[in-house]
């Protein structure tokens, strides 16, 4: 079976019909989609199989007012779990960089939780070792 993987924008809206179980974090709605999809920065690979979502990376550039390096910022990388360890991921991720080096970016950076192994094998690979930092949320 053939995947496709596929920068997506707007007007792509329709290929978000057919979704694999947990590829997103919750339900996509087309509303959220469609803003996604326009904001200038924000950037959406997506791996297809038969016409079905199978996978996603979605990824934003960061630019700095004082000229430090912009940077993709890797926001999430999801492949529906009968679908792992198959090489989407890498396929995906490696469309997402070649994207963010055309648009400029000179470095990039992704986050996972310390004890998500697949997702460390997938960064080590492209990277430094992993560095060790805080993270703060707040609800707005």
């Amino acid at each position: 079976m053939t995947i496709e993987i596929r920068y997506v924008g707007p007007g792509d809206e329709d290929l978000f019909d057919r979704i694999a179980p947990e590829v997103f974090d919750q339900p996509v709605e087309r509303r959220h989609l469609g803003h996604y999809l326009a904001t200038p920065g924000h950037h959406l690979v997506v791996a297809i199989a038969d016409g079905e979502i199978v996978g996603h990376v979605a990824a934003i550039v960061h630019r700095h007012p004082d000229g430090r390096a912009t940077e993709l910022y890797i926001d999430e990388v999801a492949v529906t779990p009968a679908r792992q360890r198959q090489g989407i991921a890498r396929r995906m991720l490696d469309v997402v960089l070649a994207l963010g080096k055309e648009m400029g970016c000179e470095e990039s950076w992704v986050g996972a939780e310390p004890d998500n192994e697949p997702a460390k094998g997938l960064y080590l690979r492209r990277s430094a070792p992993a560095q060790t930092f805080l993270m703060y949320v707040s609800k707005l």
